[in-house]
């Protein structure tokens, strides 16, 4: 719906369809009057005011430097002054060459594109101005401008193309850097980080995109197409991670719900040894079950911990009540300890042997001692038994006559050698041969060792 207003549109002046010319239009255009400016330069304005002359009727000429005739630029008012009147195309001539001056100062700063449009004003501007000045000197100015705007289009147009070759590498570095997150293991990606790390990248395109030089078409939609199927792997990878994540913390929980079961249902047997070995195998199986999020997890071994505690809670309950019977029996076993040690160290062979006999026997009578104090107790006995058993041994090794004879017949044979020896030692020595001498004597020296060592033993 359209608002009204309380403003009446304003007609439009009527003109005529085809205006009468006047006698001055239809002899020659109507020359510019002239009026009061601004003051210039003296000296610019007495430079330029050498290319124009004012004649008694009133126009202003301008001379030109080349080929050109010398041709009216405008007209006077006769009130006033023929200084004026020069001055004012003087002024004009002055701001065409501020305008040249002015673009000659900033080709380099501006595009070729901007400085062609304003060429394109002057040398318009420049082609018959009314204006008393150095008009061709201005021509020439502008030409050698437009020379200079050649090369810096020139040079412009290579800096735009590595510009352009820049933005493009810069473009692909993002998209090498989303295709290197895209193709990691995601086994071991760290998800949140590398996806942070993802749409880093994503502005970093965008910015690119907004500020950088532009880049062409084609290139452009290859290189965001590669982007977005980079993201696009990322994100199927992780779905497809966590689904199988989820999956397997399914089965883990199915498995470990299992071992639940199974140790509840045993937790209550009084059958403490296979029952025992029956919760270490469901223990050892449970560490091999794998881990689920952390919250389901320690609440599934709680659950699992306190089947197991039930059952050796009872144990240890059991085993106590058991101990406090049997801590008599450790008594009297530390009593027979003492007894047995003093038959070390062995000095009487056959009385030691028959003692700790007649200990074992009374030992054994006793029956069992608490769990705790078991090892420390029958470790004593061992020791005690291994002892009399080894100082047994030692004594048959010393008495054994085999091995006497096994003795004294290679003390014979040792004691022949060495007097056979002695004998080569004189007659070598009675020749004068020391080098002899020398080889009996180490030999003599072996043969008497091995005979003090056989008759020692």
């Amino acid at each position: 719906m359209t608002e009204s207003t309380n403003e009446t549109p304003t007609p439009a002046t009527q003109e005529p369809a085809h205006p009468t010319p006047t006698p001055t239009q239809a002899t020659r255009p109507k020359p510019h009057v002239a009026a009061p400016v601004p003051d210039v330069d003296d000296a610019a304005a007495a430079e330029a005011a050498k290319w124009g002359r004012v004649d008694d009727e009133g126009n202003v000429w301008l001379r030109s430097s080349g080929q050109e005739a010398e041709r009216i630029v405008g007209q006077y008012a006769m009130d006033g002054t023929e200084k004026d009147a020069l001055g004012l195309y003087v002024r004009r001539y002055l701001d065409l060459e501020n305008q040249v001056s002015l673009l000659e100062a900033r080709v380099q700063l501006i595009s070729p594109e901007e400085i062609t449009s304003s060429l394109k004003s002057l040398n318009e501007a420049l082609k018959e101005p009314a204006v008393v000045g150095d008009v061709d000197a201005l021509r020439r100015r502008v030409e050698a401008l437009e020379g200079t705007v050649a090369q810096r289009r020139e040079e412009v147009k290579a800096e735009r193309e590595e510009a352009k070759k820049l933005a493009v590498e810069e473009r692909t570095a993002i998209v090498e850097a989303a295709e290197a997150i895209a193709a990691q293991d995601p086994a071991h990606t760290h998800w949140k980080n590398s996806r942070t790390e993802l749409s880093t990248l994503l502005d970093q395109w965008k910015y690119a995109q907004r500020h950088s030089p532009r880049i062409d078409r084609p290139t452009e939609e290859a290189l965001w197409k590669r982007f977005s199927s980079a993201r696009t792997t990322f994100d199927r990878h992780r779905r497809q991670f966590f689904s199988q994540k989820d999956t397997e913390r399914k089965e883990v929980t199915a498995r470990k719900e299992d071992l639940i079961a199974r140790a509840e249902a045993i937790a209550d047997s009084t059958d403490w040894g296979p029952t025992s070995g029956q919760f270490r195998d469901l223990m050892n199986e449970w560490k091999r079950a794998g881990r689920t999020n952390k919250r389901d997890d320690d609440a599934l071994w709680e659950r699992f911990s306190a089947a197991q505690n039930r059952f050796y809670d009872a144990r240890n309950a059991h085993n106590a009540e058991i101990d406090e019977e049997f801590a008599a029996n450790r008594d009297r076993k530390l009593e027979l300890l003492a007894e047995a040690e003093k038959l070390l160290p062995v000095t009487d062979i056959d009385y030691a042997k028959a003692q700790i006999r007649a200990i074992g026997e009374r030992w054994d009578a006793i029956g069992r001692v608490p769990r705790a104090d078991m090892q420390r107790t029958e470790g004593r006995m061992r020791d005690i038994e291994t002892q009399i058993r080894n100082a047994e041994s030692e004594q048959w090794k010393k008495s054994d006559p085999e091995k006497d004879e096994r003795s004294a017949g290679m003390a014979e044979q040792l004691q022949n050698l060495i007097d056979e020896l002695e004998a080569q030692i004189a007659d070598a020595r009675a020749a004068g041969d020391e080098k002899k001498v020398k080889e009996f004597e180490e030999a003599l020296a072996a043969r008497q060792a091995w005979l003090s060592a056989i008759q020692d033993s």
